[in-house]
């Protein structure tokens, strides 16, 4: 067990010497919709935080800290939107087609709920999400970035509706 241990810090090592490390901040708009049983429409919200790449040839690993805004209007009469606030951890893994340029973007990702308002004795917003991203990404030169994201949520955001969130995410961010 050690050994293997051994092994594995010295690979990491090994390879961490070889990558590209960077950090970096990125913002945006989020276009949500709720997929389910109730009938919605698109939500405009934004997103922002914090981006940490580690880039390896034309491959990398880009874990994200983000806050989120989700959600739905409903066209239901009489029924309020849907507001849902996240803290993200999309996992990215990044493979660049055009080395430096062009990469496709593909991972999942970890919600955390910090604010909603779903409160009523007949739902209640679900705390966790869990979601899978696809996209594109942009590297404009050595600093500036853009990404185009789409996330399907996997799990239900409601305990009593059977709702699953769906948002297109476009990016601009800054690497240090």
């Amino acid at each position: 067990m050690k050994k293997l241990f051994v092994m594995s810090m010295l690979v990491i090592g090994v390879l961490s010497a070889k990558a590209q490390i960077a950090l970096g901040i990125k913002a945006g708009a989020n276009f949500s919709d709720t997929e389910g049983t109730i009938n919605t429409s698109m939500r405009t919200g934004f997103h922002a935080g914090a981006v940490l790449q580690l880039k390896y040839n034309n491959f990398a690993i880009q874990p994200e800290l983000l806050y989120s805004m989700q959600g739905s209007k409903v066209t239901v009469a009489g029924v309020e939107d849907i507001n849902l606030s996240y803290v993200t951890v999309p996992v990215l893994v990044k493979y660049y087609v055009l080395t430096d340029i062009l990469s496709i973007d593909a991972g999942p990702q970890f919600a955390f709920l910090v604010d909603d308002n779903i409160d009523t004795p007949f739902s209640k917003s679900q705390s966790f999400d869990f979601a899978v991203v696809g996209g594109l990404g942009l590297d404009i030169g050595k600093s500036l970035f853009a990404q185009a994201h789409y996330v399907v949520g996997l799990t239900d955001a409601s305990t009593n509706a059977s709702i699953k969130n769906r948002v297109i995410q476009l990016s601009v961010g800054y690497k240090f």
